[in-house]
C-alpha cells in the first residue's frame, strides 16, 4: 500500500475508534491496538513530513508551551442562564413562555447542568481551527492547543452536510472516576491532588503547556451551537444535538425532550435521584425551549435568554465543628470572618474553612468556638456556615467579637457607618492588601505600567523588594535581575541559559522603562491608582475635574467631597477616611518624592464656589435634624462659624432652632471628633476660597444638563471615545438607565440597558444619529 494511502487509512481507523469510544460509547478496538496504530502513524508522518496534516490524531499535543492566552471575541455571545431554585420559579418560567407564544403544548429540550468549564469550538470547512473559554461571555481566552489534547473533541467533522463555518458550544469536564484515579496517583507520587473535578477541568484547560493538559483526564459534551455560516441547522435544539452527534461530537445520553411543566419537574426529580450515580458532577438541570422559532420570539433579557433556565439542586450541607474563628483581610481592606473547622466532605470536596461573611452574620448566627455548625456548599459558591446546632454547644463558650486591630499590620479596624463591613485602616501599607494594591496601581486604567504582571508583583512583594506602591519607583535594573534569579532558585526553574552564564536583561530594561514612563500621569489616573474604596474611574475623573490638585484633595475633610456631583455620604466618607490615614499620606509623599508628576494640575472649578458657604458645610456634615433651613439660620447667627463649637444650647434656640433640634446639635458637638471635623471643614473652606477662581458665566454646551447612557458596540469608535466626546459637549455619561436618563446611545448587541430605556420611554439614539450630532457640533475627543 502506498505511504499516503496507509497514512489516510490509519487516520480513518483512529478517528473511527475515537468516535465509537467517546460519542457512541461502543469501543471496537482495545487500547493496546489503538496505541499500536497511533505509533505507526507517528512514525510514518515523521518519515514523510510533507504528508502532515493539522487534523491528524497525532497532532493533539503540541511541543512548545504558550507564553499566554490570546483574547478571542465570540462571534455570538456565550450567554449565562437565569437560575431557578423552586418548582414555583420553573412554573413562572413556563407561564411566561406560554403567555408570549400562546401555544397549547410546549416542548423543551432538557439536559444535566455539568459542573465544568464552558467552551466554544470553531470549525471551518469541517476542521477544528480554534477553541476558546467562555470568559465574560463576550470575550474568552484562546485555548486551542489544550483543547486539541482532549480526544473527545473532534479535529475533523464526520459526514459532509455541516456548515462551512460552525461554532459548537459545550462543557469540558473531568469524569468523577477519572478525577479520583488521578488524585490517587498524585498522592502516591507525592504530587498535589486536584481540589475537585470542576477546578481540575478549569485548571487543566488553562495550563500554558498543552503537554500538562494532555496528562489530565478531560472529557467534553456538546450542548449547542453558536455562529454558523454556509449551511442550515435543523429547526429544533434537540435535532441539532442529534446532528452534532452525527458530526462526531459527544452529547449527553441524559438529554431528552419533555412536554410542559410536568415534564420539566419530572426530569428534574429523575436526574436528582441518580445524581450521585452519574459519571460526572452536576449542580442542576437545564431547560431550553426546543424550537428555534420560539426561541427567537422569546428573545433575551439582560445577558440571559428568556427561553432557557437552569434549575439548580438544593445546596449540599454537612455538620462539623468550629475549631476557631479567624479574620481575613482583602485587597480593599475588607475584613471577613472565617470559621476554621474539622475537615468534612461537602459536595465531594473536603472543606476546612467556611465564610461567615461579616460580623453581623456571626452575631446573627451566634457562632462560637467549639460549636457544631451546618456547612453548605453550592456549586462554585464558597462554603458557608448556615446555622448552629445549639444543643451540641459545649459549656463555657462566649460570643465572638471582631478584633480591634488588623491581624496582618496591626492597624485599627474600622466599620463603615450603616454598613456591615469592617476594614483595615492600613490600606496602602497593609501587607495583606499590598499585592492587589500594586496590581490595581499598575493596571492600564491607572498608572499603566506595561509588563508589570501579577507574577512579578508576587515575587517583588514576597522577596521584599516592594513594601508599597511607592517602592516601585526606587527599583533598579539590578533589583529586577536579582529578584528574577532568587525567584527561579526558589521555584527550581533556573533556565539552562542562566546556568550557562547567559542572563536575559531585556525584560527588566523594558519594565524599568515602563515604570519611568508612568511617572508622568494625570490626576484622574493617580487618584484611580490609589485604590480608594468606592473610587473608580468615574469618581476619580470627577474629583480631578472639580478640585484639580492632589495637594488640595488630600487635605480635605470628608464633607467637602460631597461638593462633587454624584458623590454621596458613603463615598465621601471613604475618600476622607483614606486621606485621614497617616500611612496613606506617607505613601503619597514618597510617590511624589520619587518623581511621580501630575501633569494636569489646575485650580478648582469656579462652580465649586456655589457650595463654599458655612450653611452648605453644616448640611454636608449630616448633623441630626440640621436641614438646609436650620443650617441657614445657624449661618446667619454664626457668620464665620468659629463660635458654633463653644456656643451654649440656648444660643441655638435664639438662632431660631426648635428645642429638640438645638439639643441634638449640642449633643453632636459634645463629641470631640465631631467638633474637630467642624473645625477642619471651616479651615478647608478658607483654603478653597483662597484658590478657587471667581465664578463667571461659562458658555453652555449643547448637552449641558443631559445624561446619556452607552450600550452595545459602536462600529466607528470605542466606548471611551464616545463617552469623551459626549462629555466634551456637556453631557454626563452614566452607567445605568433611570428616569433621569435623557437618551441612550444603542450600538450593536445592545442589551438590558436598551430594554430598560424602552420600558421607561427614554429617547434612543442609534450610531448614525450620534455621529450626525457629533459632526454638527464639532465634538473633539476628550481625555482618556
Amino acid at each position: 500500500m502506498p505511504v499516503d494511502a496507509r497514512i489516510a487509512d490509519l487516520r480513518r481507523q483512529l478517528d473511527e475508534a475515537n468516535y465509537r469510544y467517546y460519542v457512541l460509547d461502543d469501543p471496537t478496538i482495545p487500547d493496546a491496538e489503538y496505541d499500536r496504530l497511533l505509533r505507526e502513524l507517528e512514525a510514518l508522518e515523521a518519515a514523510h513530513p510533507e504528508l502532515a496534516s493539522p487534523d491528524s490524531p497525532t497532532q493533539r499535543v503540541g511541543n512548545a508551551p504558550s507564553g499566554a492566552f490570546a483574547e478571542v471575541r465570540h462571534a455570538v455571545p456565550m450567554l449565562s442562564l437565569a437560575n431557578a431554585f423552586t418548582d414555583e420559579e420553573v412554573a413562572d418560567f413556563v407561564r411566561r413562555i406560554d403567555e408570549r407564544l400562546g401555544r397549547d403544548q410546549l416542548a423543551f429540550s432538557v439536559e444535566p447542568k455539568l459542573d465544568g468549564l464552558a467552551i466554544s469550538l470553531r470549525y471551518e470547512d469541517g476542521r477544528f481551527v480554534r477553541g476558546a473559554t467562555r470568559g465574560d461571555g463576550a470575550t474568552g481566552e484562546d485555548v486551542t492547543a489544550n483543547l486539541r489534547t482532549i480526544k473527545a473533541v473532534p479535529l475533523r467533522l464526520r459526514g459532509r452536510d455541516w456548515p462551512r463555518t460552525l461554532e459548537v458550544r459545550g462543557e469540558v469536564y473531568m469524569p468523577v472516576a477519572a478525577f479520583r484515579a488521578y488524585n490517587e496517583r498524585a498522592l502516591a507520587e507525592g504530587r498535589k491532588p486536584l481540589a475537585n473535578p470542576r477546578n481540575g477541568a478549569a485548571g487543566s484547560l488553562r495550563q500554558l503547556d498543552p503537554r500538562v493538559t494532555a496528562q489530565r483526564p478531560l472529557a467534553f459534551y456538546a450542548y449547542g451551537v453558536g455562529a454558523f455560516e454556509g449551511g442550515e441547522l435543523p429547526p429544533t435544539h434537540s435535532r441539532t444535538l442529534a446532528k452534532l452527534r452525527e458530526w462526531g461530537f459527544p452529547v449527553s445520553a441524559e438529554n431528552r425532550v419533555v412536554d410542559g411543566l410536568d415534564g420539566l419537574l419530572g426530569y428534574y426529580r429523575e436526574i436528582g435521584a441518580k445524581r450521585e450515580r452519574l459519571p460526572f458532577e452536576i449542580d442542576g438541570v437545564v431547560y431550553k425551549l426546543d424550537d428555534y422559532a420560539g426561541q427567537r420570539e422569546m428573545g433575551f433579557v439582560s445577558r440571559a435568554p428568556r427561553w432557557a433556565i437552569a434549575h439548580k439542586f438544593p445546596a449540599q450541607e454537612q455538620a462539623t465543628v468550629v475549631e476557631s474563628i479567624e479574620v481575613n483581610v482583602g485587597r480593599t481592606g475588607a475584613v471577613t470572618p472565617w470559621a476554621l473547622m474539622q475537615p468534612v466532605q461537602v459536595g465531594g470536596v473536603t472543606v476546612t474553612r467556611a465564610t461567615l461573611h461579616n460580623a453581623d452574620q456571626v452575631a446573627r448566627l451566634d457562632v462560637r468556638n467549639g460549636d457544631t455548625v451546618i456547612v453548605r456548599r453550592a456549586g462554585d459558591v464558597i462554603p458557608e456556615v448556615v446555622r448552629v446546632v445549639p444543643e451540641r454547644r459545649p459549656p463555657g463558650t462566649t460570643p465572638w467579637r471582631m478584633p480591634t486591630h488588623c491581624p496582618v499590620c496591626g492597624s485599627e479596624l474600622v466599620r463603615e457607618e450603616d454598613a456591615a463591613v469592617w476594614r483595615c485602616s492600613g490600606e496602602l501599607v497593609c501587607p495583606a492588601q499590598r499585592k492587589e494594591a500594586i496590581i490595581h496601581f499598575a493596571s492600564r486604567r491607572a498608572m499603566d505600567i506595561d509588563g508589570l504582571g501579577e507574577r512579578y508583583i508576587e515575587d517583588l512583594s514576597d522577596l521584599g523588594y516592594v513594601a508599597s506602591v511607592a517602592d516601585l519607583y526606587k527599583l533598579t535594573l539590578d533589583d529586577l535581575l536579582e529578584m528574577k534569579r532568587r525567584a527561579d532558585e526558589r521555584d527550581g526553574t533556573v533556565p539552562e541559559t542562566v546556568k550557562a552564564g547567559k542572563v536575559a536583561t531585556k525584560w527588566a530594561e523594558n519594565l524599568i522603562g515602563a515604570i519611568d514612563r508612568s511617572r508622568r500621569t494625570t490626576l484622574e489616573r493617580f487618584l484611580n491608582a490609589l485604590g480608594i474604596q468606592h473610587v473608580g474611574e468615574s469618581t476619580a475623573k470627577a474629583l480631578a475635574a472639580w478640585y484639580g490638585d492632589i495637594e488640595v484633595i488630600r487635605r480635605l475633610p470628608w464633607p467637602l467631597f460631597k461638593r462633587v456631583p454624584d458623590v454621596g455620604g458613603e463615598v465621601a466618607r471613604a475618600i476622607g477616611h483614606f486621606f485621614g490615614q497617616a500611612g496613606n499620606q506617607e505613601v503619597i509623599d514618597r510617590l511624589l518624592e520619587r518623581g511621580v508628576v501630575i501633569t494636569d494640575v489646575h485650580p478648582p472649578q469656579p462652580k465649586l464656589r456655589e457650595g463654599l458657604d458655612f450653611a452648605t458645610l453644616l448640611v454636608d456634615l449630616e448633623i441630626p435634624k440640621i436641614t438646609r433651613v436650620r443650617a441657614e439660620q445657624l449661618a446667619a447667627a454664626f457668620p464665620d462659624g468659629t463660635g458654633l463649637v463653644e456656643a451654649e444650647e440656648h444660643r441655638f434656640v435664639a438662632a431660631g432652632l426648635p428645642a429638640d433640634t438645638a439639643q441634638a446639635l449640642a449633643a453632636w458637638l459634645r463629641e470631640p471628633a465631631h467638633a474637630q471635623l467642624l473645625r477642619q471643614g471651616l479651615d478647608a473652606l478658607a483654603r478653597l476660597d483662597a484658590v478657587t477662581p471667581a465664578l463667571e458665566a461659562a458658555p453652555s454646551g449643547p448637552l449641558d444638563g443631559r445624561t446619556a447612557v452607552l450600550t452595545g458596540t459602536l462600529a466607528s469608535m470605542g466606548r471611551d471615545e464616545a463617552k469623551a466626546r459626549l462629555e466634551a459637549l456637556g453631557a454626563k455619561v452614566a452607567g445605568s438607565v433611570s428616569k433621569k436618563t435623557s437618551f441612550v446611545v444603542a450600538g450593536e448587541a445592545a442589551g438590558s440597558k436598551l430594554d430598560k430605556a424602552q420600558e421607561l420611554g427614554v429617547e434612543i439614539w442609534d450610531e448614525a444619529r450620534l455621529l450626525a450630532f457629533l459632526a454638527e457640533h464639532g465634538a473633539a475627543p476628550g481625555g482618556a
